[in-house]
């Protein structure tokens, strides 16, 4: 069975950042999705989702994201069901994260600056951390990205002569 989803939307507020009983980081916070049509009236509406990331994601976000900020989340659906005050039960879904990456380019003033580098965070299944790296000025999803290879890089041009190709 498949049960991914990538989403790109604003933060409606700031993540909040919590630890269950035994430490564990979990964020919680909630993203603004545009719909990619308008109503009848002309105006564009928005889906607002549910986001939990939990150990490294929860403090990536915490620490890089702020209400505002355009987020790219890859994750899978959940379904939780609950019991609210009055004893009736309830169902809410919601997106557990795996990955989640700067949606937009660096803003000015940001901590961030402008320009080429984004970073991302996952929480990989093996248990090991890390960052993963883009280049370019905007996001790996939905848009042109202008890579262009650091100053220190081994990286040449290639002509776009296929004269030489043996197929």
């Amino acid at each position: 069975m498949l049960n991914h989803i990538v989403l790109m939307g604003r933060l409606t507020r700031d993540p909040e950042l919590r630890r269950t009983q035994s430490g564990i980081p979990v964020a919680s916070f909630r993203i603004a999705v545009d719909r990619d049509f308008q109503n009848q009236s002309g105006e564009r509406q928005a889906d607002f989702i549910d986001i939990v990331a939990w150990r490294g994601t929860a403090e990536f976000v915490t620490k890089y994201f702020s209400k505002g900020r355009m987020a790219i989340v890859s994750g899978r659906l959940q379904m939780r069901d609950w019991n609210d005050k009055e004893g009736n039960r309830r169902t809410s879904a919601e997106v557990v994260a795996d990955n989640i990456y700067f949606g937009e380019s660096k803003r000015d003033g940001d901590s961030q600056g402008q320009g080429g580098y984004n970073r991302s965070y996952s929480d990989a299944p093996t248990g090991s951390y890390g960052g993963q790296t883009s280049y370019g000025s905007q996001s790996s999803y939905g848009g042109q990205s202008s890579y262009s290879a650091p100053a220190d890089s081994d990286f040449a041009e290639l002509n776009d002569d296929d004269g030489d190709l043996p197929f």
